[in-house]
């Protein structure tokens, strides 16, 4: 209980702003003196943790099976900042409390001594790989929290284990190899669990976790857990202890990475607690006590630990859907504020244009007096480049109501073979299309889809005049209809120069004129991008098919009646 409260205050001490990782600072001893509660409440708890780890939880009374005071001191020390000036000052008090500790429970001084520096070596180890290799301390993301576990867990304790190992057999004659393993693995399951829940906790977690249903569930599952651990550890003789790994996923999904590195901390004493009692599922085995020892520590090193792997998935997958309900909230209030835009922009342009029109017929016609030839082409030229803007204000509009939404589309059967005739009899009018060969082929019967007929034809009309463009002189252009399992598949084929695969996927971008804004060939790369979405409105879907000199094909496939 007194390590419980220990940790807790360390941990309302370091707690971070809300959304933000766990970044140290740079703090100097001064600063860290002159609020002394933390640093003295980690180094009571360490006292505490040491004590409760000799007299408790050591194997043959030399190494124990859980070491949870090296945890505590790398998770604060990591919270708490970075700087020489700090390192020292923070690691001295560390080093008193571990000493301390040592004392009181008992240890003979040369001993304790040994242990002390086994322990800094281990604490500082874990502190310098913790900053190298998992630098922002973030445990939200799979990445940070697997290099923290491998390099400030795994890697840390192995200088300090072969240290200890060695001393004990110099001093005592005990077996190297498994004072060195019991060392080990206890100490990288104390760094494992303990460390990662004081970085865990921040305070928006806190705040969060303060909230009545939130309190009520974390509850029930942490009663839910200790009971589990209660009938597992100390009434069953059963090797069942894998019935905890369910709680514990459950609590990393509902709780996520502060409630199941508790949850661990929890399992982990109950399991080391039964073990030195002689109790729970370790007990059937008969082997001696460091064996069982030892198949504790790696039973909830690599069954247990690794859901907080689970856990820092879920909080990643929770951050990334934040940004991505952000972003697309800020892509949508951009797309109306350029749709308004284009509204105002279109509205603009009519007004003016449709005088600038008027004149011009009036000027061409005579009716504002005698005109020469050369005054009457400039007028009929004047009215052909306007009504090119008056065409692009109403394609703007067009595009601004589509993409807020305001277009409406009346869906009924539409004979497609129709609309194909009536855009093929429009298209050989054309001047630009009197060279090329203009077909309709429909293939086979029953070509009557489910569409709004005018912007249909409006659609393929568009397709029609850039194919008509951009088609070579004395080539063909063709509109085909057939049927495609339950829709209608509308194609406009030309013999033009083609697209490359690059040029296919700006197509339907609004503006893209794909490099030919210099060119001879008129448009504003909007009507695409308005075919497209007309298109979409209309349940359908629109693509092209090409390659360089070989013309482009572009279809239509909507519902079929």
């Amino acid at each position: 209980m007194a390590t419980a409260r220990a940790l807790g205050a360390t941990n309302l001490a370091f707690s971070e702003a809300p959304g933000v990782a766990v970044r140290p600072t740079v703090t100097t001893a001064a600063s860290l003196f002159a609020q002394p509660l933390a640093p003295m409440l980690t180094v009571l708890g360490i006292v505490v943790l040491v004590i409760l780890a000799v007299t408790t939880a050591s194997e043959d009374g030399l190494v124990s099976a859980l070491w949870a005071a090296n945890g505590l001191a790398v998770g604060v020390w990591l919270r708490s900042g970075r700087g020489t000036s700090f390192d020292l000052s923070f690691g001295a008090l560390v080093a008193l409390g571990v000493l301390a500790g040592e004392f009181l429970a008992g240890n003979p001084p040369v001993l304790a001594v040994w242990f002390t520096v086994a322990n800094m070596i281990e604490i500082v180890a874990a502190v310098t790989l913790a900053r190298r290799f998992a630098p922002t301390l973030n445990l939200a993301t799979v990445t940070g929290a697997s290099r923290f576990i491998f390099w400030a867990a795994i890697v840390a304790p192995f200088v300090a284990g072969v240290i200890v190992a060695s001393v004990l057999l110099a001093t005592y004659g005990a077996p190297f190899l498994m004072s060195f393993q019991t060392w080990w693995f206890g100490h990288a399951l104390g760094l494992a669990v303990v460390a990662p829940f004081v970085l865990a906790f921040e305070k928006r977690q806190l705040q969060s976790m303060l909230e009545p249903l939130r309190v009520a569930e974390t509850v029930g599952l942490f009663t839910l857990l200790g009971g589990a651990c209660i009938v597992v550890y100390f009434f069953l003789a059963l090797p069942i202890s894998f019935v905890v790994i369910p709680i514990l996923i459950l609590i990393a999904a509902r709780l996520r990475l502060p409630g199941v590195t508790a949850a661990l901390v929890l399992v982990s004493v109950a399991a080391i607690g039964s073990l030195m009692a002689g109790l729970g599922p370790s007990s059937y085995l008969g082997a001696p006590l460091a064996e069982r020892a030892v198949i504790v520590q790696l039973t909830i090193l690599f069954g247990y630990v690794p859901i907080v792997l689970v856990a820092s998935l879920l909080e990643e997958r929770d951050r990334l859907s934040e940004r991505a309900r952000a972003g697309q909230l800020r892509a949508e209030r951009a797309s109306a504020a350029k749709s308004r835009l284009l509204a105002n922009v279109a509205h603009e342009i009519k007004s003016p244009i449709g005088g600038v029109i008027g004149i011009g017929d009036l000027w061409s016609g005579g009716q504002l007096g005698p005109v020469t030839k050369t005054q009457a082409e400039m007028a009929a030229m004047l009215v052909k480049t306007a009504r090119q803007v008056e065409a692009l204000s109403h394609d703007l509009l067009d595009v601004a109501r589509a993409e807020s939404g305001a277009v409406k589309v009346e869906l009924r059967l539409t004979d497609v073979p129709g609309i194909l005739e009536d855009i093929r009899a429009a298209t050989v009018l054309r001047p630009e299309a009197r060279a090329l060969s203009v077909s309709v082929q429909c293939e086979g019967d029953g070509l009557i889809a489910i569409a709004d007929s005018q912007r249909l034809a409006q659609i393929i009309d568009n397709l029609a005049s850039n194919a008509v463009k951009y088609a070579s002189s004395g080539g063909s252009l063709v509109l085909r209809a057939r049927r495609i399992h339950d829709g209608v598949r509308i194609e406009v084929a030309d013999r033009g120069p083609g697209l490359t695969h690059e040029k296919q996927a700006q197509l339907f971008e609004p503006f893209n004129r794909l490099g030919l804004e210099r060119s001879t060939v008129e448009g504003h790369g909007i009507g695409l991008a308005l075919a497209k979405r007309l298109v979409e409105l209309q349940g359908g879907s629109i693509g092209v098919e090409s390659k360089p000199g070989e013309g482009a094909t572009f279809w239509i496939e909507l519902p079929a009646a």
